[in-house]
């Protein structure tokens, strides 16, 4: 066979397996959205629903696409797809940690988000973490992603583990959830501070899909973007902290940063009680943990 000839092989031998993944993606995302009611998305469910599950045109809704686009989608039609649409599929069809791989891997990209459990987390860090109990104490990297952490720190800003761990981002939280929002005293003064930190890191990533795919999420909210347009940067530092825990009250820390490696990328976080009265407060925090 002549090297043109194979060449020509070995390209409907990839178009064809193109053609596969589109369609098993296809099949794969109909049979997702026909698992999700109505009712899991906060939807009326009528009664002329014919459709199991959601319809083409509230899946697009719900993830901020268009419906001819989805449809395309469903139908495997040869279109490109970002890794923010995957994202936001994956969130729209409350796909687990399994499927959400099994979905980037179908559309032949690759998941910018953290996985449930970072390789880079070995053992010996996570008994670290554990080791300085009651002191809450997290491993995040330069995006605020909190990678893992110890048990007062799942409670000590609201039930962490309730939280899916593709949004388990420090800066993120501030704006989407509620127990973390209620959780810091400072909040405004605190958002200020992360905008410039984010802004001041991404220096070093800018295209990369996992920090794009974030900012596009945090300029959903006027807050982050008034604060982000100011073009303000700052490099990690010590400071004191103030939360206001549901559980325990007010508590008042020291935080410390060190990094795990020599370039400014994953570190462990770490409170001090500032005061007696804190110290206190989160070894019972610490107890309430170990409760659960």
């Amino acid at each position: 066979m002549t090297t043109m000839a194979q060449e020509t092989v070995t390209e409907r031998s990839r178009g064809a397996g193109a053609a596969v993944r589109r369609h098993e993606l296809a099949a794969f995302l109909r049979s997702r959205r026909e698992r999700v009611t109505p009712e899991q998305v906060g939807l009326p469910r009528g009664r002329r629903r014919r459709t199991p599950g959601l319809r083409r045109e509230e899946v697009a809704q719900l993830s901020a696409v268009g419906v001819t686009w989805y449809t395309w989608l469903e139908q495997a039609r040869d279109i490109q797809v970002s890794v923010q649409v995957l994202d936001a599929l994956a969130r729209t069809l409350f796909l687990d940690p399994g499927e959400r791989v099994h979905l980037f891997q179908l559309a032949g990209a690759v998941d910018p988000t953290p996985a449930t459990s970072c390789p880079s987390i070995t053992p010996a860090l996570q008994a670290m973490l554990e080791q300085l109990e009651p002191y809450p104490a997290s491993i995040q990297n330069s995006r605020y992603d909190i990678l893992a952490h110890n048990r007062t720190l799942g409670l000590l800003l609201g039930d962490l583990e309730a939280v899916p761990p593709a949004d388990r981002n420090c800066i993120l939280l501030s704006y989407t959830n509620e127990d973390w929002r209620s959780s810091i005293v400072h909040l405004e003064e605190t958002r200020r501070l992360m905008a410039a930190r984010l802004r001041a890191s991404m220096a070093g990533h800018l295209g990369e899909p996992a920090w794009k795919m974030l900012l596009k999420r945090l300029r959903e909210y006027p807050e982050f973007c008034e604060a982000w347009e100011r073009h303000e940067v700052i490099v990690a530092h010590s400071r004191r902290k103030e939360f206001l825990n549901r559980l325990v009250g007010r508590v008042v820390v020291d935080q410390s940063e060190l990094w795990l490696s020599p370039e400014v990328g994953s570190r462990m976080v770490t409170y001090v009680p500032a005061d007696e009265e804190s110290r206190e407060r989160l070894e019972k925090l610490h107890a309430l943990a170990l409760e659960r």
